[in-house]
């Protein structure tokens, strides 16, 4: 089932995709909901995030380019990071690069989006916890790491994490495709079974640090082929099963970024 949020005229709603049609519902997706009766075509609203996350956890380097690179054991410590719920915009919206740079990156990512109370999960019980998936844009400005790798604040920026289009419920994420088009030119296609960290690892070792809530966005990582791209590029991230997430890259038209204190 792929779950939606638009907007429509000036409200903003929440549906059930059918081919072309968005089936309106109300209630809480996580708990209980019921059709409204009333349905929407595609081409008269705008798709927003398909939800609004509670917190956003992203991991690092974690894919690799073919099987026998797999490395046999998993990290000690993995490289996770937090993304503020700020940054997030949905299909269509225009990434805004920061004036004092020339260039970001972006990362198509499969996004796990939790579905209740997660703590102290076993790898096998893992993936009981998750409600459904999304496509996520990792978007990204390593300018704005520092030296011994703290990621936070080139992670951050208003409208770095694109999601969307869908919330879909019903998907093997284990075997899963990746992918990134730059401007209609192919850059990622990976599969997640080229993952470090597996997504039922990446949810078990979360568990036993924080309870991860209902809401809770996990972006999953990027697979090779990311790169540094300028205002006026438009990258399309996708994910088999689920859809295209489309965003153009525009230049702030204000000076804003983190240049320094002074």
């Amino acid at each position: 089932m792929k779950f939606a949020r638009f907007a429509a005229s000036s409200e903003v709603l929440q549906g059930v995709a059918a081919g072309n049609v968005l089936k309106e519902i109300e209630g809480n997706i996580f708990d209980h909901w019921n059709y409204t009766g009333r349905s929407f075509s595609q081409e008269e609203v705008k798709l927003l995030a398909p939800l609004e996350p509670n917190q956003i956890i992203g991991i690092g380097a974690n894919f690799v380019t073919k099987t026998e690179e797999l490395p046999e054991a998993l990290p000690d410590i993995p490289v996770f990071f937090f993304k503020p719920t700020s940054s997030v915009i949905g299909p269509d919206d225009d990434i805004v690069m920061p004036a004092a740079i020339n260039e970001v990156k972006f990362e198509s990512e499969l996004a796990v989006v939790i579905g209740k109370d997660t703590k102290n999960v076993t790898t096998s019980e893992a993936l009981d916890y998750v409600f459904g998936y999304t496509v996520g844009n990792d978007v990204t400005a390593p300018q704005y790491f520092r030296e011994d790798n703290h990621w936070m604040v080139g992670k951050s920026f208003d409208t770095f994490t694109p999601l969307g289009p869908y919330l879909e419920t019903e998907l093997n994420p284990l075997e899963a495709r990746v992918k990134a088009s730059l401007n209609n030119i192919e850059k990622q296609n990976s599969s997640t079974a080229l993952m470090i960290v597996p997504i039922q690892e990446m949810i078990a070792y979360l568990s036993r640090v924080m309870t991860l809530k209902k809401g809770d966005v996990l972006l999953t990582g990027s697979p090779a082929g990311a790169e540094m791209v300028t205002a006026g590029s438009t990258i399309t991230c996708a994910v088999e099963g689920i859809g295209d997430l489309t965003n153009s890259f525009v230049k702030a038209k204000e000076a804003t970024g983190p240049v320094s204190f002074k």
